[in-house]
């Protein structure tokens, strides 16, 4: 009985320090790990159009990923060309005739007000901050070896996204086959609407962003809003975090709109709230359907949680983990059927519905 008690305890133990070498293993590479999921995430917004070029024009599957790829660098590109001149426009109406030198730049923060004093105020602030000499070698170094980072990451998350469009099949005959035979086609059935619900949100969050920040664009342009350009591409940006981004997006608007007069802020505070209406009544629900099939005290926990425990980036797929998290929950915890629950929207109500 004392061996066995022995081995039981050794056992034990090896296990315990097993999974907290593995968790401090994840933990460390936590970024890599975050790439893969959004590479997944991709390739779960491509695949439903890139199977339907397949179909329909017999477009090799490797060529309609390119096409996805090209479509996204070319709407990149033309948004930046629409964009960009209109922005750097306003944004030297906002700082005005931009200083020369380092003496005219503090004078022109000492004599302003506004936006314009806050912002060369903080220029001033931080030319102060700014080392000399061999000391920028250093922080040079650092930029560039960040930037180059960001570079790998991103085309790392795209070539993920391109593999995982031909891999993720195989993978999954792969884990149907090491788990019992009557477990394999559930498993299936789960991953496979996981994947929809992924791309679903996706996509339907990829519109909302453009709806949102033309229409608020257009709405601070009637008012008079100050930036309308920048402060409407902004709230459309934001959109991305869940509950958080349009209260900024408001805020900011309401801020610049008293730059002015408190009547544009009035106007701009009303322009965000008619929108956020329409969006949770009406272009949410046929933009977005019920692809995460989640609420949203849910979406806040799980974006309050995501943010607290691995910072303010990680937001951005707190959702997408949640919607996951939640899936399994109902397949595994309730025992429902992935097979009979209700196929995610694509991009409007009434086009991905079908069961499955």
């Amino acid at each position: 009985m004392d061996g066995a008690t022995a081995r039981r305890a050794a056992t034990a133990t090896l296990v315990a320090v097993a999974i907290v070498v593995g968790a401090l293993a994840l933990w460390k590479i936590r970024i890599v790990i975050a790439l893969l999921f959004l590479g997944f995430v991709i390739a779960s917004a491509m695949r439903p159009s890139v199977e339907w070029l397949y179909r329909r024009g017999r477009i090799p599957r490797s060529i309609g990923v390119v096409i996805h790829y090209l479509c996204f660098l070319a709407a990149v590109g033309l948004f930046l060309y629409l964009i960009v001149p209109v922005a750097i426009t306003q944004i030297d109406h906002a700082i005005g005739q931009v200083p020369t030198s380092r003496s005219q730049l503090h004078s022109a923060a000492v004599h302003s007000h506004g936006i314009r004093h806050e912002i060369l105020s903080a220029l001033d602030k931080r030319l102060h901050q700014l080392p000399s000499g061999t000391s920028l070698l250093h922080p040079a170094i650092t930029v560039t070896r960040t930037l180059f980072e960001i570079i790998v990451g991103i085309l790392f998350m795209f070539a993920v996204g391109a593999y995982w469009i031909f891999e993720r099949d195989e993978t999954i005959a792969l884990v149907q086959s090491l788990l019992p035979r009557k477990q394999r086609r559930v498993t299936r059935d789960t991953w496979v609407l996981i994947d929809m619900k992924l791309g679903a949100f996706v996509r339907g969050q990829f519109l909302l962003v453009v709806i949102v920040a033309t229409l608020l664009s257009f709405a601070f342009w009637l008012d008079g809003e100050p930036y309308w350009l920048l402060i409407g591409v902004f709230a459309g940006l934001v959109e991305l975090i869940p509950v958080v981004g349009p209260l900024v997006a408001g805020a900011v608007a309401i801020g610049a709109g008293l730059t002015v007069s408190w009547v544009v802020a009035l106007g701009a505070g009303i322009a965000v709230l008619v929108l956020r209406q329409l969006q949770d009544y009406m272009i949410g629900p046929r933009v977005m359907g019920h692809a995460v099939g989640l609420s949203p005290l849910v979406v806040l926990v799980s974006v309050v949680t995501v943010g607290y425990l691995l910072g303010p980036i990680w937001v951005l797929i707190a959702t997408p983990i949640a919607a996951v998290v939640a899936t399994l929950v109902d397949v595994v915890v309730r025992g429902r059927d992935p097979a009979e629950e209700e196929a995610p929207t694509v991009l409007f109500a009434g086009t991905g519905e079908a069961k499955r």
